[in-house]
């Protein structure tokens, strides 16, 4: 069957009616001049919750272990799941463990999924099962004081598997509506969305856990449930479902006419994927970011408790590490989208990074302070994680090499994220166990260690990006020089004809 086409003329003109000239630079700077309709409001603010719902069901068990480990330790039945609060972390940290094992297997094959499925139902479809999951895990098993290893374990990993469909469909997705004039600032705000879950879910569990720490798995999960419903009833996919041209990746888009297909591009092949340009320097760095980013996670409010501080008051302070991460990749991915690349910009952080962990470590236990140097920290360590896996995996999965011939966008996804899934079930194997044996310390010097591995990892793209700058840069020198050369001797006739 033939594939219809539509013709589109690329535009980067203004509008008519446009606003004032100052007020147009604004929004030029912010948006590249691309043309937004409702539809791309509509998919940026549906994606947005949804994800931000999801990650406040993944952040309710972070914020309630303390009181998990008091009821497991000494409960009401005649004997307590486990003898010590020490075998209570342990277990806790097998399941964190197990929770980004599935999380990391699952985004490679919902990437493929996204990729071949039409990405509104399987996201549905994995918003409606880890509902369902968390709530069995932590309401049904306290509600009814059904304390049992092989159920959690069950229920919490398997979750992790649902929640895996996620990220790589809605990056695609945003990937089909937002093009690289924006992509940096647009994804950097949209990547704010597992901060703003993280925030959701620590406010909703410090307002209800005096309850019962049930009733934080029960709330957060039921939002996340009924949202399900609107991605499924209002979410479109992409531009040519509702007759819209897709966005612009390159300038030599923009300004002609282009023919474009109706039809959804044939999905490339997993194994294809990975040897796209960039994609395995990224995913290997980013398997070293994320053990760091999902270490502040997963033990952040605990470490907080052990400067005295009451549970209630570690999850809010944590939330700042979280506004950190969130300003940081709206700011980067602004500044970046004015460059071809987003390397530099990402290496330059994680070298702050660097200094700001180290800084955080020595922090004194005053509230204020604490959330100042967390707030610092998550500048510079969530920022680059959020950019890597949003613009950064948007701008691999749109690579030139298959534009507008295959899809790839959410496959490449699922691997940048899975590598980074892998990496951060290792670091929540290990960190109980550092901690016990070497202190938290110890822990800070990790993450600071697995900063320069990041750094490592995408280095020789970073230097081969600095000398095509540089190349470049002689090249436009040349030109200039002479043309000026050019303009002299063309004078210099024009005078001697005077003159003759």
């Amino acid at each position: 069957m033939p594939r219809s086409v539509v013709r589109v003329r690329r535009s980067s003109s203004t509008d008519p009616l446009s606003p004032p000239t100052l007020l147009a630079r604004i929004w030029h700077f912010f948006t590249g001049n691309e043309r937004w309709t409702s539809y791309h409001i509509s998919v940026f603010f549906i994606t947005f919750f949804s994800f931000a719902f999801i990650h406040a069901t993944r952040k309710t068990l972070s914020t309630v272990k303390s009181s998990m480990i008091h009821v497991w330790v000494v409960n009401s039945s005649d004997s307590s799941l486990f003898p010590t609060k020490q075998a209570a972390e342990e277990f806790l940290a097998f399941l964190d463990f197990g929770f980004l094992v599935a999380y990391a297997v699952g985004l490679f094959f919902g990437g493929i999924l996204g990729d071949r499925y039409n990405p509104r139902i399987v996201l549905s479809i994995g918003m409606w099962l880890s509902a369902t999951t968390a709530f069995f895990f932590g309401f049904m098993t306290e509600q009814y004081h059904i304390y049992n290893k092989v159920l959690y374990a069950i229920l919490w990993i398997s979750g992790g598997l649902f929640q895996s469909v996620a990220w790589p469909t809605e990056v695609c997705i945003m990937g089909n509506w937002f093009g690289h004039a924006s992509r940096g600032i647009v994804m950097g705000l949209w990547s704010g969305c597992a901060s703003v879950g993280n925030i959701i879910g620590t406010i909703i569990t410090s307002q209800v856990v005096p309850l019962g720490y049930q009733w934080a798995f029960a709330v957060n999960s039921s939002i996340l449930f009924f949202f399900a419903f609107v991605v499924f009833w209002h979410l479109v996919p992409a531009p040519r479902l509702v007759g819209l041209p897709e966005p612009t990746e390159t300038p030599d888009e923009r300004n002609r006419v282009i023919e474009e297909s109706s039809e959804r591009p044939k999905p490339i092949s997993f194994w294809r994927a990975w040897f796209l340009p960039g994609v395995i320097p990224f995913s290997l760095s980013y398997a070293c970011l994320k053990m760091v980013n999902y270490g502040f996670f997963f033990w952040l409010p605990m470490y907080l408790q052990t400067l005295k501080m009451s549970e209630a008051d570690a999850d809010k302070l944590s939330m700042w590490y979280d506004v950190g991460g969130i300003i940081s990749a709206i700011v980067a991915g602004a500044v970046s989208d004015h460059y071809k690349s987003r390397t530099p910009i990402v290496v330059g952080m994680l070298v702050c990074g660097i200094f700001s962990l180290w800084g955080y470590s020595k922090s004194p236990p005053d509230f204020y302070i604490n959330g100042c140097m967390l707030a610092i920290a998550g500048f510079f360590v969530g920022g680059p994680a959020n950019m890597i896996s949003g613009a950064i995996s948007a701008d691999l999965g749109k690579a030139r090499e298959i534009r507008g011939n295959a899809e790839a966008l959410s496959t490449v996804t699922g691997i940048v994220d899975g590598t980074g899934s892998v990496g951060a079930a290792l670091g929540q194997l290990l960190i109980p166990s550092v901690e016990l044996w070497f202190g938290w310390t110890f822990i800070f010097y990790g993450f600071i260690i697995m900063l320069i591995l990041t750094i490592v990892c995408i280095l020789p793209l970073f230097m081969r990006e600095v000398r095509a700058w540089h190349t470049a840069r002689n090249e436009r020198n040349t030109n200039s020089e002479q043309e000026g050369l050019l303009q002299e001797d063309n004078n210099y006739e024009g005078n001697h004809e005077h003159l003759a």
